[in-house]
């Protein structure tokens, strides 16, 4: 295969990498290296690494059956179908609602004299809406790399300024440990989304299957895009928890934990810090990084919903891998997705962060179970597993990883 066709194959990779950075890279990871230092950067690579099998195993049954997870869920039982959709629902809404707000936290952040954060909030929203039903696809896929080129070209100059500066910690300071009881709740909610919940996986295979109606993808350049949005994504999380590590740590200022308070409280540091003008350049990292997020998030979680609907409901047949089907449905999904992040917004501001936590906790908690089945539809459906058996051997590590931290985790909460 020609290399310009492998590149232009790149396309669900970088959306499924802009989808992953909002609340996991932004928020939990610098959160991370502002609380711990740097002890959290080996956990945050270890655990990129052993979920890698079960994301790729979704673009792999894709890109060999020419059909969505989703489709090989329904496949495998009408039940499992149920509980993506159900568990995606809450998902959907929650997730909507926590990165949109951040979003226009950051935004209002920047002009701060202007509408508030709700007023910014819906802005951003009729924005994005206005991009996804106009633009569809085509749009969505060039935005995403753009917004991903000018994301990693800014977090890595930030990145390389903050290191040139040298660490903020006092002599002094001794870090907390991480490796406490206390801290696990921490922990589990950070690695549920990291480098994004397991739901992206089915998103990804949906967005894959959307490229192949516009361009030829074989699988060479499939896994190309796949391994660059994958590994990109976990570089960024290593800078992100480098940036809270030579940044925030050790300072006297108590670490906000809510998303929208410590991303302003990343910013302000920045300044304080390294200069009045890296206020900006870190503030366009985060604004860029949430905007990104939010579009993917609604253009995603939209279309998997959809998608399970026309499936459960049987207006879309199991063999008929057309996600062209009833355009309408999608559209309605979608704004019905947005009113219902707004409503959570409007009436439940104030517990959007523990609303936020539980959704990170409970995606880590439904990982195994997911990781498992993308890891049954690829052995079960003939692949070649002598070619690949390094790759299963892989999952084999990552299924006792996460099941068993799983399981310390819902122990912990018991007692």
């Amino acid at each position: 295969m020609k290399n310009d066709s492998v590149f232009k194959a790149i396309g669900p990779g970088i959306l499924m990498a802009t989808a992953a950075i909002g609340g996991s890279h932004l928020v939990a990871s610098t959160q991370a290296g502002a609380l711990f230092g740097w002890q959290l950067a080996g956990l945050i690579l270890l655990v990129n690494i052993l979920k890698y099998p079960f994301f790729r195993f979704g673009v792999d049954y894709t890109l060999t059956h020419n059909e969505s997870l989703l489709h090989g869920y329904f496949r495998k039982g009408r039940g499992y179908l149920w509980i993506f959709l159900l568990l995606n629902i809450v998902a959907a809404i929650v997730n909507t609602a926590g990165v949109l707000l951040l979003t226009a936290s950051l935004l209002h952040f920047v002009i701060p004299h202007g509408p508030n954060v709700l007023v910014l909030s819906a802005f951003i929203l009729v924005v994005c809406l206005l991009i996804l039903l106009l633009g569809k696809y085509r749009v969505l896929d060039t935005l995403a790399r753009i917004m991903m080129v000018i994301l990693a070209a800014l977090t890595v100059l930030a990145v390389i300024f903050a290191f040139s500066q040298g660490s903020q910690v006092p002599a002094d300071f001794v870090s907390p440990s991480p490796w406490e009881l206390a801290a696990l709740g921490f922990l589990v909610a950070m690695m549920g989304w990291m480098p994004a919940p397991i739901e992206i996986s089915v998103i990804n295979s949906i967005w894959v299957q959307e490229k192949r109606r516009i361009v030829p993808v074989s699988r060479r350049g499939g896994l190309f895009d796949f391994n660059l949005g994958y590994w990109v994504t976990a570089f960024l999380a290593l800078c992100f928890v480098s940036l809270g590590a030579l940044v925030q740590h050790g300072s006297e200022q108590e670490i906000a934990m809510a998303g929208a308070a410590f991303a302003q409280q990343l910013v302000n540091m920045y300044a304080e810090s390294l200069g009045e003008w890296t206020r900006w350049l870190v503030a366009l990292v985060a604004f860029f990084c949430m905007f990104g997020t939010t579009i993917t998030v609604l253009d995603g979680y939209a279309r998997g919903l959809h998608l399970s609907g026309l499936l459960l409901s049987k207006r879309l047949d199991v063999d008929t891998p057309n996600l062209a089907v009833s355009r309408r449905g999608y559209t309605w999904l979608l704004l019905a997705q947005a009113a219902a992040g707004m409503v959570v917004i409007l009436f439940f501001r104030g517990a959007l962060s523990p609303m936020l936590t539980f959704a990170m906790t409970a995606a880590f908690l439904t990982t195994p179970f997911f990781a498992w089945l993308n890891f049954s539809l690829v052995r079960g459906r003939g692949e070649n597993r002598a070619r690949r058996s390094w790759l299963h051997l892989w999952a084999w590590i990552g299924l006792v990883y996460l099941l068993g931290f799983a399981l310390i985790f819902i122990w912990y909460a018991t007692l």
